[in-house]
């Protein structure tokens, strides 16, 4: 849904009428200007949904198919209060998240030319 979205905001944008009314083909226009400013938006935004659905479902695919990993562990400390571990999973998923955002900001740095 967010990269629909995102095609249709940049379809609508001025410099897409600029480019049809310079003679530049359907294809060309959508490639070359829509979609890669349209790439920009998706890239920024779908990091941060991915890691936020990936440490909840690890938890449930540990336990739908009896899996020793780091969801359950996080899971099993906070209910028996092993305040160590659960400061440890905290920091491991913090910090996965973090460089996950890194790369991000890099690419989307690297992306775009200004």
């Amino acid at each position: 849904m967010l990269t629909k979205n995102a095609f249709l905001d940049e379809i609508k944008k001025q410099y897409v009428m600029t480019a049809r009314a310079k003679g530049l083909s359907e294809a060309r226009v959508l490639y070359g200007h829509v979609f890669r400013n349209a790439m920009l938006i998706v890239i920024a935004g779908f990091p941060g949904a991915f890691i936020g659905a990936f440490f909840p479902g690890s938890l449930l695919i540990e336990t739908i198919f009896s899996l020793d990993g780091l969801g359950l562990l996080s899971y099993e400390s906070i209910i028996n209060r092993d305040y160590p571990v659960v400061f440890a999973s905290l920091y491991i998923f913090g910090l996965v998240g973090l460089v996950v955002t890194l790369i991000s900001d890099l690419t989307y740095g690297g992306l775009t030319s200004h």
